[in-house]
């Protein structure tokens, strides 16, 4: 992908077996991001087709950060309770969210865009994020299994201390699963960057389109004999970008919080 971004168009399928490029050239990063007129993008083997990758990125920003950190919040709540609280119907309830695991999200899908339509929301942030921005299954049931680890010694003590069970979840439980929340806002942070179909669905609109879907349509507008393949190539590898530094920043953290320790 990075090695046919950095070539040129005009020699794609000429050193196609080379892995660095003969003919280097940041033409299709500058076509890509805007900085090329459309001559000078056709002068470089571009077909001439146009991506606001800005303002796609800022939308993948704006949905994965809102699904992200509401999603992992809500979820935290849910499996504090199922792991905690005692109430009628509970583990009833833990099994309805462990069923739903074995459900493949196309059975939902056409379900959740009648609602959405019908609510009004196609083409807004609302309708992007409605199916899951309070629970997925699998962040509850991985946080839940958490909260079970965690001494209950702990908890006691806080509770001797004066502590009431709001204060509990949000300055004991909360900081003591740094690490699991991390691990599992990072794997939500990777599967809503890289969500194709719902978002295909419901923002069609350049204001709500997110990144993944403005490729696809970036490599419908080529010309069906010669797609725009290092235009194509080039979108993609920007996109990878932000989950990189996302990685880099939270990685040797994420590895530093695992080590669990209980009481200081």
């Amino acid at each position: 992908m990075v090695r046919t971004a950095l070539t040129d168009a005009n020699h794609l399928f000429g050193d196609n077996f080379s892995l660095i490029p003969k003919h280097l050239t940041l033409a299709n990063f500058k076509r890509v991001l805007g900085l090329s007129t459309f001559a000078e993008a056709q002068a470089a083997g571009g077909s001439g087709a146009s991506l606001d990758f800005l303002l796609y990125l800022r939308n993948s920003i704006v949905y994965t950060t809102v699904v992200v950190v509401v999603q992992t919040i809500s979820c935290a709540m849910a499996g504090y309770a199922l792991a905690r609280l005692r109430f009628r119907g509970r583990q009833a309830l833990f099994s309805l969210f462990v069923s739903a695991l074995m459900v493949p999200p196309i059975f939902t899908l056409l379900p959740n865009f009648a609602l959405v339509r019908t609510l009004g929301l196609l083409n807004t942030f609302a309708g992007l994020v409605a199916p899951i921005l309070l629970m997925t299954p699998f962040t509850v049931f991985f946080l839940r299994q958490f909260f079970l680890s965690i001494p209950r010694e702990v908890e006691e003590a806080a509770l001797l201390d004066g502590a009431g069970l709001w204060r509990i979840f949000w300055h004991v439980a909360l900081p003591m699963s740094r690490g699991p929340l991390i691990t599992i806002g990072l794997t939500n942070a990777v599967w809503a960057w890289k969500d194709y179909l719902w978002p295909l669905l419901v923002g069609q609109e350049e204001g709500t389109r997110v990144l993944t879907v403005a490729l696809g349509v970036f490599l419908q507008q080529s010309p069906n004999a010669r797609p725009d393949w290092t235009g194509l190539m080039t979108g993609s590898t920007l996109s990878v970008i932000p989950l990189l530094l996302l990685l880099l920043v939270f990685g040797k953290r994420l590895a530093n919080s695992l080590q669990f320790t209980g009481i200081k």
